[in-house]
């Protein structure tokens, strides 16, 4: 898969070219040159260490929405087993925004359930950008009760610019369909993991991630509005999306003081987009861990946390 390089990564671009046409060299003979390769892989390292440590909150705005950030149907490749999808709200169409269905985690079969980008313009129509109209909240809500009926766990994987605010999608209720999704995962007597994965929009974002343990990838952001909507809103320009990006405080590192979320998912130096496979690895530990507690916990201790920890968001005393 070729990597669409970001405007901060110039140094890594160009070590990774001698580095392939030094390799190059060496596969046809002409020259041993493993040294020389050895010594720009250990700089390449350096660099993606450097760059991405110290990353500001635009830059991670830019490396949340790479267009080769594993979506969730690679999650579920790579992390799930046996996977079935299930398909519409039964109400009035399936929505491709949002994909779900059965899968195995582990030993045990769980309810998995996320937004769902494309990687080029035909995929993205199709999906229309991960962006959902009410019938995929709608989709969700189906799958979440069949988990609670089934006594399945929920794990959801949040990647959106928002909910769609398209007229058809206001005309089908698209508020009351994210409304009743938040009050209705308030309730659900099974363990839910929610993980940020890239964008995590608004209220397109909250209408799947009510849940017992919201964890977020460590270059993903998760805001109130988009830095550009911000920008166009406060300065009527936006060019200052940066400066928005700044403030609106969206990425983990922010997030985790709020205690809006409960943990921080490492990625792999240079992004998710680089390695798909360490990325996917480092999640499912993570999904592991915080699973095995959250079973031993009893189905009203399961929503009493949900609400709690929910609720006592914001909350601060003088």
């Amino acid at each position: 898969m070729e990597i669409q390089p970001l405007i901060f990564e110039k140094e890594i671009i160009e070590l990774e070219k001698k580095i392939n046409e030094l390799k190059n060299l060496t596969d046809i003979g002409e020259a041993d040159l493993h040294n020389e390769i050895e010594n720009l892989v250990k700089k390449l390292n350096k660099a993606k260490e450097n760059i991405y440590k110290n990353l500001t909150p635009a830059q991670k705005v830019m490396v949340a929405r790479h267009p080769n950030r594993p979506y969730t149907l690679d999650y579920i490749k790579l992390i799930f087993t046996d996977f079935i999808e299930l398909h519409g709200d039964r109400l009035f169409r399936d929505d491709p925004a949002i994909v779900g269905g059965v899968a195995k985690f582990e030993s045990d079969y769980v309810v998995v359930i996320g937004h769902q980008k494309g990687r080029n313009t035909k995929e993205n129509i199709y999906r229309n950008f991960g962006m959902a109209h009410p019938e995929g909240y709608r989709k969700a809500l189906r799958l979440f009760k069949e988990a609670a009926k089934f006594n399945r766990a929920i794990i959801t994987f949040v990647d959106t610019p928002g909910a769609y605010p398209g007229i058809g999608a206001e005309e089908r209720g698209q508020a009351e369909a994210i409304a009743k999704n938040v009050m209705e995962m308030a309730g659900l007597p099974v363990p839910v993991i929610t993980v940020i994965s890239g964008e995590g929009g608004s209220g397109g974002a909250l209408g799947i991630a009510i849940a017992n343990k919201v964890l977020m990838l460590e270059h993903s952001i998760y805001s109130v509005i988009s830095p550009e909507g911000c920008a166009s809103i406060l300065w009527k320009d936006a060019s200052y999306s940066e400066k928005a990006a700044e403030y609106l405080k969206l990425t983990a590192e922010d997030i985790i003081k709020f205690k809006v979320i409960d943990e921080i998912i490492p990625e792999p130096f240079g992004g998710a987009h680089r390695n798909h496979i360490e990325t996917a690895t480092n999640v499912a530990e993570v999904i592991k861990k915080h699973l095995n507690e959250l079973k031993k916990m009893t189905s009203d201790e399961l929503i009493n946390q949900r609400i709690d920890k929910f609720r006592n968001i914001g909350v601060f005393g003088e």
